[in-house]
């Protein structure tokens, strides 16, 4: 809480429970700050109204929002696939790395959307804050990576599900989930808060359970006796991909392959900004979040990544596994090393509460993002109507029909066309990324034009200007050089597979830009006004928890 905040006594209320009223006061600014330069015009510029959306979501939904969103297949299945291509140095050394990018790019959200706390936030500060053009490309290609993933998640259930009877139908069940996570979505935003809370729950017990259980085995609890560090050397702790060779060139390949694979599993980090435009008192619950969500994933993510390579050789045939649901799980590979048997129906049955939480995750954010696109004029305005719990219903419609894409996979030539729609989505999580960064480092040049200095915001971002360039360094890079395997050895449509979402995105810009003419946004006309959590007079009463239960999750968010 910073230094303007103020306290005053809520009124009396007939529970024993004690309540507390936080309240903003209105930010006040020195002579030649905001008073006496331009500023954009939300009639006239097309920039977003606050978004009639109700703030109904609690610091612990909006932290497991970002865990649970984060925490998906690309954990429980990709890190296998991590594993074969580096080795367990170069997959830990890969996802530690990109870890210190969504490091980079959390910090800069953080900054923004604790000062600017509104519903599809990324496509906001991009219009106001760099260029109208820009806020139009990246909203686009990140709703569509969410919409398609939607897809593919109900896709997921029926391949999971058939991990215990091959006779059911896929369809059947992609109807069946479609209608009930996007029925779902149409509840009040609390509802979907809490479902996604305990569904995180479980994700995040699962990863501990791991965590214990691998403690376990690698000190000699399983078949094979005592472990350590075996398979660092045997067959060793980098793997070679690609080339022929075993020499360094093949471990780096190895290892910059990886990077890609660790983008898509941490991809969701970010729902916290999302989420921020629903989230009760935002000024203390928001950046409580961002300071908490990042450290809570890394570990997550570092220590799984690190007791897989504990215990699976990098050379075991099953990491490379094409399946969808338990057979290609390193927690199952592990487990059936160690001579468990009896964690593969457990782990598919976890694995289906994973892929239901990601795909309820989907439309929530997809559908944010399509409402602060028609905020910002990048989407038709009809999509901004709400019911009167503020529940965007046009854009969740809108985001739930794709969904019905899934059913192209039931037959071949509709697959191949479901597939080519999906690799739109590849990379647009570095390119989001890539945008937040550089939203953020303008929006620094904006608050030194208004001189309003940054210690005095709800959460400062550490190392400042460098970190956020140091992530869109980074981010452009990855962007750059993810389709390298298609030069090893050339391949065409390995080429269009890795780039096709570049492509998009840049098509999308440039018209943008060249049919409505629009031009880079001035430090000076920038707009951090409109939706500033400064401005917010409201007052929220904060009961204090009196039960054991309520005691501990107040401690955890």
């Amino acid at each position: 809480m910073s230094q303007s905040d103020s306290i005053v006594p809520a009124p009396k209320v007939e529970e024993k429970n004690i309540a507390l009223v936080e309240r903003n006061p209105k930010h006040s600014v020195s002579p030649g700050n905001l008073s006496d330069q331009p500023s954009h015009h939300p009639e006239k510029d097309g920039v977003a109204r606050t978004p009639e959306l109700k703030r109904k979501l609690k610091s612990r939904h909006l932290q497991m929002i970002a865990i649970g969103g984060t925490i998906g297949t690309g954990l429980f299945l990709g890190s296998g696939q991590a594993l074969a291509k580096s080795g367990p140095a170069g997959a830990l050394i890969g996802y530690t790395f990109v870890g210190t990018i969504i490091f980079s790019v959390m910090q800069s959200l953080g900054e923004m959307a604790t000062y600017i706390p509104i519903s599809g936030a990324f496509t906001a500060y991009a219009t106001r804050f760099v260029d109208p053009s820009l806020g139009f490309a990246m909203g686009w290609i990140y709703w569509f990576s969410w919409a398609m993933t939607y897809s593919l998640e109900l896709t997921a259930t029926g391949l999971i599900i058939q991990y215990w009877n091959q006779n059911l139908s896929i369809g059947s069940f992609i109807g069946v989930f479609w209608v009930t996570i996007t029925a779902l979505n149409f509840l009040p935003v609390s509802f979907y808060g809490e479902f996604e809370f305990w569904l995180s729950t479980i994700k995040v017990l699962t990863v501990i359970g791991f965590m214990i259980f691998a403690i376990c085995i690698d000190a000699g609890a399983g078949q094979k006796g005592y472990l350590g560090f075996y398979t660092w050397g045997t067959p060793g702790a980098f793997a070679s991909y690609l080339l022929q060779s075993k020499g360094a060139l093949a471990k780096f390949i190895g290892f910059w392959s990886v990077l890609i694979q660790a983008g898509f599993s941490y991809q969701g980090t970010e729902l916290v900004g999302i989420a921020a435009g629903e989230t009760e008192n935002p000024r203390k619950n928001v950046p409580a979040a961002i300071r908490k969500t990042y450290w809570r994933i890394l570990f997550f993510f570092i220590g799984t990544i690190f007791f897989i390579g504990l215990l699976v050789p990098y050379d075991n045939k099953d990491l490379l596994s094409t399946a969808s649901d338990a057979t290609a799980s390193p927690f199952v590979i592990s487990a059936k090393l160690a001579g468990v048997p009896v964690l593969p129906s457990l782990i598919n049955a976890i694995l289906l509460v994973v892929v239901l939480s990601a795909a309820n995750s989907n439309v929530y954010s997809g559908s944010r993002i399509l409402f602060g696109l028609a905020n910002d004029g990048s989407a038709p305005a009809f999509i901004k109507r709400t019911t009167a719990k503020g529940v965007p219903y046009v854009a969740i419609a809108s985001t739930s029909a794709f969904g019905l894409l899934a059913f192209m996979n039931l037959s071949a030539n509709g697959g191949i066309v479901f597939t080519w729609l999906l690799n739109i989505t590849a990379i647009a999580g570095f390119i989001t990324w890539a945008c937040i960064n550089g939203c953020h480092i303008a929006f620094m040049r904006v608050l030194a034009v208004r001189n309003i200095t940054r210690d005095t915001l709800p959460y400062k971002a550490a190392w400042q200007p460098y970190f956020a360039w140091y992530g869109l360094f980074f981010n452009v890079l990855i962007i750059i050089t993810s389709g390298f395997t298609a030069f090893i050895p050339w391949n065409t449509a390995n080429f269009f597979t890795a780039y096709i979402s570049v492509i998009l995105f840049i098509v999308m810009y440039i018209g943008h830009k060249v049919i409505l003419r629009t031009k880079f946004v001035s430090s000076l006309e920038a707009d951090v006004d409109l939706g500033c959590v400064i401005n917010d007079d409201t007052t929220w009463s904060i009961e204090v928890p009196t039960t054991l239960w309520g005691k501990f999750w107040a401690w955890v968010s």
